[in-house]
């Protein structure tokens, strides 16, 4: 029995089916956190990572901001035109504006402004660390003209951030993006797999974009809003396909549900991004927030949706690769301590599978997502906005795959949105998980 208000699955669907919806910093640089908020999940790793063409003010993904810190781009040597002082790849006839720097030549990024607003008294000095003649030139989104249904999943590395391409060994970028199963194997024949994929502009009226204009949406269902074309209800919707097991040591339990055992993968939506990193970054991050229609009746129960981030090579002191954890260490899923935006008759604090939630986001975040309240029980919940960092070794590959997965069956499904992918320079960078803020 897998909750306590029907005697078995089947008459919660059919209950369901009734239901409406509310419809671098470089040399210099500091190790100040990038954001504060309510909680965070840490686990103090090293940097991970496995042992050209100049960026433009009109590529995005390149914002190293949150530390004080800058390179030494404004101090120059004596280095004659085929010298490379600094070992960093460049000669200054190659494009390296300063031979004496590691951290400034046409494979980094720039650094934009620090908390003091680029005016130098945290010690950041604005400076042009890509070599492109700008100093701390803005990003510039890439995302305007996508597609909701796109099937390039280049298109999705876009939706994050992430626009410029790499051209070489010697070039940072995204190097390829495809849409994988959970193993990163091709994804299954079904046409029903594109429907776990979109590119959103708002997810309801309260849920924002982190950057540009789009983000990207993985969905156990549909990722889409009810609004959109092809959405299905994500009460109790199965695509119909089981999906390999994420790699690693996915399914992973919750220290908080000890007597769950997770449930077989099923209808799996997953992208697969291999990426070159810069010259100067020691890190990066992302905002993610995940929806569960799981939650309340199903927690601690074998129906633990999941969502992993999936980093290779895996961070020193990691096991398994995944970098995105609840405030507890614990992975996210139906099951994850993150679960902030809710709602319940009588409540908050509401209680689900022997634990309280006290709800302290609200449920406003749920409005027009499919996750709100339906006639079979109140509003189901949502993480909010999380960010995710974590460390990389400047100037290797890496493999980033994001991907999400119903668990036990294929229904009552569970979504995530992600955006704002941004590479960081400051040194120190560890693997973490924090709250940030919606932005208005």
């Amino acid at each position: 029995m897998r909750f306590t208000f029907f005697a078995n699955r089947n008459a919660l669907l059919l209950c369901l089916a009734a239901a409406t919806f509310v419809g671098i910093a470089c040399s210099a640089a500091s190790n100040k956190s990038l954001n504060e908020g309510s909680g965070s999940a840490t686990t103090a790793v090293g940097g991970g990572g496995a042992g050209g063409t100049t960026p433009t003010s009109s590529q995005t993904g390149i914002d190293l901001s949150g530390g004080n810190g800058g390179s030494d781009s404004g101090k120059f040597c004596d280095s004659g035109e085929n010298d490379d002082a600094d070992k960093d790849g460049f000669t200054p006839k190659q494009g390296d504006c300063n031979d004496c720097d590691a951290n400034v030549n046409p494979n980094a990024v720039e650094v934009i402004g620090g908390d003091d607003g680029g005016g130098g008294a945290g010690g950041y000095v604005p400076s042009d660390e890509n070599c492109d003649g700008q100093v701390d030139e803005a990003p510039m989104p890439c995302d305007g003209g996508l597609a909701l249904d796109s099937m390039d999943a280049m298109d999705e590395a876009r939706a994050i951030g992430l626009c410029k391409q790499s051209k070489g060994p010697n070039d940072w970028g995204v190097v390829s993006a495809q849409w994988t199963n959970l193993d990163q194997t091709p994804p299954p024949a079904s046409p029903n797999y594109a429907l776990g994929h979109g590119i959103l502009t708002a997810f309801g009226p309260n849920v924002k974009v982190q950057e540009g204009v789009k983000m990207l949406a993985l969905s156990s269902g549909t990722a889409r809003q009810p609004t959109d074309p092809g959405y299905q209800s994500v009460s109790g919707f199965s695509k119909g396909y089981s999906t390999p097991q994420p790699i690693g040591q996915f399914p992973k339990e919750s220290a908080a549900c000890p007597n769950a055992t997770t449930g077989k993968a099923n209808d799996g939506a997953s992208v697969t991004l291999k990426l070159r990193t810069p010259s100067n970054a020691q890190g990066f991050r992302f905002n993610f927030n995940f929806f569960t229609y799981e939650w309340p009746v199903f927690v601690c129960s074998t129906f633990n949706d999941f969502f992993v981030a999936m980093l290779d090579p895996v961070p020193m002191g990691l096991v398994d690769g995944n970098i995105s954890f609840d405030k507890n260490g614990d992975p996210v899923s139906v099951n994850n301590a993150f679960l902030e935006v809710c709602g319940c008759s009588g409540g908050p604090p509401c209680t689900a599978g022997g634990k309280q939630f006290t709800c302290p986001l609200g449920n406003a975040g749920l409005v027009g997502t499919g996750f709100g309240a339906d006639l079979a029980f109140s509003d189901h919940a949502s993480s909010g906005w999380l960010e995710t960092q974590a460390p990389v070794l400047p100037n290797t590959e890496i493999t980033l795959q994001f991907a999400v997965s119903d668990s036990g069956d294929g229904v009552l499904d569970t979504s995530v949105l992600v955006d704002n992918f941004r590479w960081l320079a400051e040194p120190g960078t560890t693997v973490s998980t924090n709250v940030v803020p919606d932005p208005k």
